[in-house]
């Protein structure tokens, strides 16, 4: 019996050298490869003559209003769009691009055709993709360099393409270095404009497509001095040696740019496509997409990950630690928007910290009828308890859906504190975000900015949109204002078993680190 236990034991330590072993010729492997692949380094191009439409747009502008940058809000879906393509048009020198996903449906392919049609005219592309959502659709990606103006390039990605297995087994052997992700958001045009936040390019975040959900997004475009660090930002990820040019993961592979015009002519003159540019459309002024709607400020500071965070480097401090400076100063209250919430013990701490010397938080999160990821909804109830004893008021969004629809989902991410800052990026309130994932934000002041991310915060915490979590005697109650609900729950609302069983199960596990 116990020669048989020895022999277990043998194999099971024999079966970890092994798998230790193969990670690190793996690893030695890759970072031969990155030498190999990287592609030369480059930086944003000057404003210098001649002037291009965005720079008659917004130069007067600056020239205004010295020393200040312009801001305004993007919470609408259509209008977000219509920024990102508005420039796209305006642009005349650069577009610089950096996303964690980019779908290739409706609102993806009508913003691939603004990148074409922008080198056309002389535009210089470069676009960044994070590597995770560009797996299985790397031939339009290809296609788009073939153009001598646009290049892409894929952060942290995997060498083995078209290969399923390969590719897993890569993943496996480096899953910490794979776990690393690029999440943040960047659009940047003529280094002239920016747009950051928590919006990828795809139809959800658009509500370009009337038969899915759409994302509750937040984005904040401006113009001005913050624009140039901005596009030091995306040099500094753009030349790491973890992002590779995407041709050189297929080096034997042409796409027939004949056949991707064809098939981006189809996209974009589908009937959806038809629609969506119809509804976007309607009632807006492609002239008016930036001019009257700024508010000038100085009290504006960027926030950015770092990007050798995606090597747990620490040469500067990482974004999460900047926004906990700043919820720390608040005097009277902090409002927190984030489609998932899991602050671990030190964040958790630290707005307990909060409440204890009278600062009013509060928190709106997807509630599990609504929420896209059940697994992170399961951490997040690890930590709702504790929230709400300490005083919090928790609201869980879940507006009710359009007959054959899915819900409506919460992607802001948004942080008010005393109704006098503001930060509006891509950062979650999650471990994920605070320790494995890059990201980007925006930290400013501004009476009517501020007043209308309090509007949104009013609007999603509603009766009508969301839940109220509260705590009674340890037992937890949600208040409903909902037809053929009852007033009050004890269990979540409209969610079957089987979400509330496996978010229950995933919240005794210790991985909330990872979602």
């Amino acid at each position: 019996m116990i020669s048989d236990v020895l022999i277990f034991l043998f194999w099971i330590a024999g079966a970890v050298v092994l798998v230790a072993v193969a990670s690190w010729l793996a690893h030695r492997s890759y970072r031969r490869f990155l030498q190999k692949a990287c592609g030369p380094a480059s930086s944003a191009l000057p404003c210098v003559v001649p002037a291009t439409p965005l720079d008659a747009l917004i130069g007067p502008m600056e020239h205004k209003h010295p020393g200040k940058s312009g801001l305004t809000l993007l919470l609408d879906n259509k209008e977000a769009f219509t920024a990102r393509a508005q420039s796209a048009v305006q642009a005349g020198r650069s577009l610089d691009l950096m996303y964690y996903i980019w779908s290739t449906d409706t609102a993806g392919w009508l913003l691939i055709d603004a990148l074409v049609m922008a080198a056309e005219r002389g535009v210089r592309i470069r676009l960044l993709l994070d590597d995770v959502n560009v797996q299985g659709f790397d031939r339009t990606f290809l296609a788009l360099t073939q153009h001598p103006l646009i290049e892409v390039r894929l952060f942290n990605p995997t060498r083995n393409r078209g290969r399923a297995l390969r590719r897993m087994a890569e993943m496996l052997l480096g899953l910490a270095r794979f776990n690393r992700r690029m999440h943040g958001k960047m659009w940047i045009a003529d280094g002239r404009l920016a747009i950051i936040g928590g919006r990828n390019i795809g139809d959800t975040y658009f509500s370009a497509n009337n038969r899915t959900r759409s994302s509750v997004d937040a984005d904040v475009m401006f113009v001005g001095p913050k624009v140039a660090e901005v596009s030091e930002v995306f040099d500094s990820y753009w030349n790491l040696g973890l992002s590779l040019p995407i041709a050189s993961l297929w080096p034997a592979f042409s796409p027939n740019p004949r056949a991707f015009r064809k098939r981006l002519a189809r996209h974009t003159r589908s009937t959806p496509s038809c629609a969506f540019i119809a509804k976007v459309q309607s009632g807006n002024s492609s002239s008016s997409f930036l001019s009257d709607r700024l508010y000038w400020t100085d009290k504006v500071q960027l926030l950015a990950d770092p990007p050798d965070k995606a090597y747990d480097l620490h040469t500067t401090p990482w974004m999460d630690t900047a926004i906990a400076s700043v919820m720390e100063s608040a005097k009277s209250d902090v409002q927190l928007i984030t489609p998932y919430f899991v602050p671990g013990a030190s964040g958790l701490a630290n707005l307990t910290e909060l409440m204890a010397r009278g600062v009013t938080v509060s928190l709106i999160t997807n509630a599990l009828s609504t929420t896209d990821m059940i697994a992170v909804y399961g951490a997040y109830r690890h930590f709702r308890d504790p929230l709400l004893a300490a005083g919090a008021s928790v609201y869980e969004f879940s507006k009710p859906a359009s007959t054959g629809l899915e819900r409506d989902v919460v992607h802001s991410k948004v942080f008010m504190i005393d109704g006098k800052q503001g930060i509006v990026g891509s950062l979650n309130f999650d471990l994920r975000s605070a320790y494995i994932n890059t990201e980007l934000g925006l930290l400013f002041e501004g009476p009517p900015l501020l007043a209308e991310l309090r509007g949104m915060f009013d609007t999603l915490s509603s009766p009508e949109q969301a839940y109220q979590v509260t705590q009674t005697d340890h037992a937890l109650h949600w208040d409903i204002t909902r037809p053929g609900l009852p007033s009050v729950m004890t269990v979540e609302p409209e969610s079957g078993w089987s979400r509330r069983a496996i978010s229950w199960i995933v919240g005794q596990l210790p991985i909330k680190k990872y979602l």
